[in-house]
């Protein structure tokens, strides 16, 4: 009966879980948008991977912790999803042309705070 009621406690939870506010939908497709169209590369666990593969991965973990309620700001995205791996801890890494790699962390950041900057 216990393992009965922890499905259901757990069905019920991700059914109520709520998108983020629709502000911070806009940063994060921003910047996802951003990443696709920097022509950028970005390594995760020490491989270098399109701007193209590294959106619909930092998407697909978007979804994820969208549906627990995970992501409520921004920062969260970047922290949580965008950072670094879940598998290994590793730091993610943007190496854009005519520059060394950064930490993915600071690059999105930085891109958030330009973006922030034009908001009226």
């Amino acid at each position: 009966m216990r393992g009965v009621v922890a499905v259901l406690s757990c069905c019920c939870a991700l059914a109520q879980a709520a998108p983020p506010p629709a502000p911070v939908q806009a940063e994060i497709d921003a910047l996802l948008a951003g990443l696709q169209a920097s022509g950028c590369e970005f390594q995760r666990n020490g491989r270098w991977h399109a701007a193209d593969e590294a959106v619909a991965h930092l998407q697909k973990k978007r979804d994820y912790l969208e549906n627990r309620d995970a992501i409520r700001s921004t920062d969260d995205f970047i922290g949580l999803a965008a950072a670094e791996s879940s598998m290994s801890g590793q730091p993610y890494r943007v190496r854009c042309a005519g520059a060394g790699p950064v930490d993915s962390r600071a690059w999105l950041q930085q891109r958030l705070q330009e973006l922030r900057r034009k908001k009226p």
